[in-house]
């Protein structure tokens, strides 16, 4: 028996309980390269290895645009189309891990609605379990509504999003075990800060952080250690460490500022710029890939997505985040938030043609 196939019946025997990630990351390989071990020696409790899951905690809501098809009159009908669908930076992740094949555990808030019942038969269709996720009574599913003109140009948006307000520190802790016994925890800020503050100070488990927005990400600002990997845009990364972003050096300065702070990883997201990412030691510029842009109204949680997928996968950092890079390139090619083709065969061919 080979060195690899002792190693991975030892851990085994050490701990018959170890999650697939935890096993790859002690064999320092990556886990789909572990099981494949596992199947040359027959390991014959291959399928009953604790399965990896991510818990994705965050914001969903109903997204409605109205496109005027053309110039807009102010209070007046304007004839135009409609379109509706799920939407919630938390959900997005999700609904993008989910076609990873990734393990997902949805935990949000919606209202004893309508919406709210879709949003959560949508997620199970995907293979999302919300079976923790908070359905609130005489509540509103939170809704996002925005009209554009006739270039596709929003005029005026309106967001009905005060439910998020009542996803407490005590909800929080109610699904203690279940955030425990998670490989990684993906966060965004549609949570109050108050919940933010208590889950990055009060669980072990990884952290992944999305700002979201300038505004919601100074929620953050306080406790921004506290988070083991963050994904801010230039904009938010600016308003977080108080430097502004116009070169290379700038752009390390920012990220030592946050591994100062105690983050582990961090990735600046920098649009058709690329990704600028550093873990303390390796500060590095990874360029986009030349796409057709339809739509980036996705293109961040889809990078989310990727770094999330590549640390369970125990992948390198510049693996992790060509990943990303390549989830989000496929997402700004559609017009649809979670595109058709995110499909992890589509990521793995780009990869290998990159």
């Amino acid at each position: 028996m080979k060195k690899m196939e002792e190693n991975i019946l030892i851990y085994l025997k050490e701990n018959p309980n170890i999650t697939r990630s935890n096993l790859a990351k002690k064999l320092n390989i990556t886990r789909s390269a572990m099981l494949q071990f596992m199947e040359k020696i027959a390991f014959p409790q291959q399928k009953l290895l604790k399965k990896d899951e991510i818990v994705v905690i965050g914001g969903s809501n109903i997204d409605i645009s109205a496109t005027s098809y053309s110039k807009i009159k102010e209070r007046d009908s304007n004839p135009g189309k409609v379109s509706i669908s799920f939407g919630g930076v938390g959900r997005n992740i999700a609904d993008n891990l989910s076609r990873l094949h990734e393990n997902v555990r949805f935990l949000t808030i919606v209202g004893e609605d309508h919406n709210g019942k879709n949003i959560l038969e949508n997620c199970e269709s995907l293979g999302i379990s919300v079976k923790d996720a908070f359905v609130v009574p005489n509540a509103t599913t939170p809704t996002y509504i925005a009209i554009l003109d006739e270039n596709k140009d929003m005029k005026v948006a309106v967001a009905a999003t005060d439910l998020c307000e009542r996803f407490t520190p005590e909800l929080i802790e109610s699904k203690r075990n279940i955030i425990e016994n998670a490989t990684i925890c993906v966060v965004d800020t549609n949570i109050p800060k108050e919940t933010l503050k208590y889950l990055s100070e009060n669980f072990d488990t990884p952290m992944f952080l999305d700002p979201v927005s300038t505004t919601k990400s100074l929620k953050i600002k306080e406790f921004i250690g506290n988070f083991h990997t963050i994904k801010p845009n230039k904009l938010e990364s600016q308003i977080l460490t108080g430097i502004e972003i116009t070169d290379t050096n700038s752009l390390i300065e920012n990220c030592k500022y946050f591994i100062a702070q105690g983050v582990k990883n961090v990735f600046i997201s920098l649009g058709k710029d690329g990704v600028f990412f550093s873990d303390g030691d390796i500060f590095k510029l990874v360029p986009a890939i030349e796409t057709d842009v339809i739509n980036t109204t996705g293109a961040g949680d889809a990078f989310m997505a990727g770094i999330a997928f590549g640390f369970v996968e125990n992948l390198s950092l510049l693996e992790a985040c060509k990943f990303g890079i390549i989830c989000s390139s496929i997402a700004i090619s559609s017009e649809k938030t979670i595109s058709d083709d995110f499909k992890l065969e589509n990521i793995n061919m780009k990869l290998r043609g990159n």
